[in-house]
């Protein structure tokens, strides 16, 4: 098991579960995550994994549409925002207002910005400073966190 993984393993067995859902809006049992999510989406999304870069269809997306969370379906990202940042995983500079949380992250060797949704705390990704104008920003998102709405 990888280090990332056995650590959220850990944390998501020994804190509470009302602890994490109680931040939110939309709260749901593990059972009930499990039933909506994929595996693999439930590993990132609920455990903050992270999907193979490449291996997601919507970092090659670029239709116009919005970004929304697979767990809620809060809309996160306008299509506007969305930039190839040649790391793999789909990147966006800015997130439409109001929809997404941070918190730091510790999980590897330095600390980085975990973004996640703000209404279900889904995990999507991680925000870095490398990002296009006008924000510098780089949100680079797990494609398996998200669902594409074309307008």
């Amino acid at each position: 098991m990888k280090r990332r993984h056995f650590i959220a393993t850990a944390a998501a067995i020994l804190l509470p579960q009302t602890v994490w859902a109680a931040e939110f809006e939309i709260t749901r049992t593990d059972a009930e995550w499990r039933a909506l999510l994929s595996k693999q989406a439930y590993n990132i999304m609920r455990h903050e994994a992270t999907e193979r870069a490449g291996s997601s269809p919507l970092d090659k997306n670029y239709a116009d549409g919005t970004y929304v969370c697979r767990g809620c379906d809060l809309p996160l990202y306008p299509s506007q925002t969305k930039y190839d940042s040649g790391t793999g995983w789909p990147s966006f500079y800015k997130s439409l207002p109001n929809a997404i949380g941070t918190k730091r992250d510790r999980g590897l060797l330095f600390v980085r910005t975990e973004v996640h949704c703000r209404r279900c705390g889904s995990h999507l990704g991680h925000i870095f400073n490398d990002g296009p104008k006008p924000t510098g920003k780089r949100h680079c998102l797990n494609g398996v966190s998200l669902k594409f709405v074309p307008t």
